[in-house]
């Protein structure tokens, strides 16, 4: 037990270090479209007039829920926006700390669901690449597909993720290297302290 709560705190770290080569470094800006200063002002301006009364939350804009937000919709153009009526700072410590902390608890999770699946180094590995691959597939790509999120971000995203993912796995799958016997096999069982 001690190798998999090691190998998923190792592999937490760095999947949080993956992150943040993707989106806090320059890196990040092959994901994001940029408005130049005016439109940013004027768009900021009129998300202030037009969704405070509501306050934070996603909003589909036009919002397609009546007959003329249908036809709206329908001609375009339409945006999901993430609004946050009161902002944050750019490098917000807060977000780094519980990214970390979200971090290190999914490397734990990762390392014991590869502790269950009772596999040797590669059959492990095998495991996190393909669970990496199905949840960014569903998870990512499912938005470009259903709710038509632009490609550009989203491959960026699903690579982001899916290369961060695979790491904590394969790290903790090489650090719990050599813990080949099945837990719920008769005479494995282990005592927990």
């Amino acid at each position: 037990m001690i190798k998999t709560l090691l190998g998923g705190l190792i592999g937490g770290v760095a999947m949080y270090l993956v992150g943040f080569l993707f989106w806090g470094t320059p890196l990040s800006a092959l994901a994001f479209h940029r408005a130049d200063a005016g439109a940013s002002g004027t768009l900021q301006t009129a998300m202030a007039q037009a969704l405070t009364p509501s306050g934070t939350g996603v909003y589909i804009v036009p919002d397609p829920a009546t007959a003329q937000g249908t036809v709206l919709y329908g001609k375009g153009p339409v945006a999901t926006v993430f609004y946050n009526s009161g902002g944050f700072p750019v490098t917000d410590t807060g977000a780094l700390v519980g990214g970390l902390v979200l971090a290190l608890a999914v490397g734990v999770l990762i390392a014991l669901m590869l502790r269950f699946a009772g596999a040797d180094f590669g059959g492990r590995a095998r495991v996190s690449v393909l669970l990496s691959l199905i949840a960014v597939l569903w998870l990512h790509v499912g938005q470009a597909v259903f709710n038509h999120a632009p490609w550009g971000y989203i491959l960026y995203l699903a690579f982001s993720d899916f290369l961060a993912l695979v790491v904590a796995g394969l790290i903790a799958a090489k650090v719990m290297e050599g813990r080949n016997i099945s837990p719920t096999e008769p005479g494995n069982e282990e005592t927990l302290h």
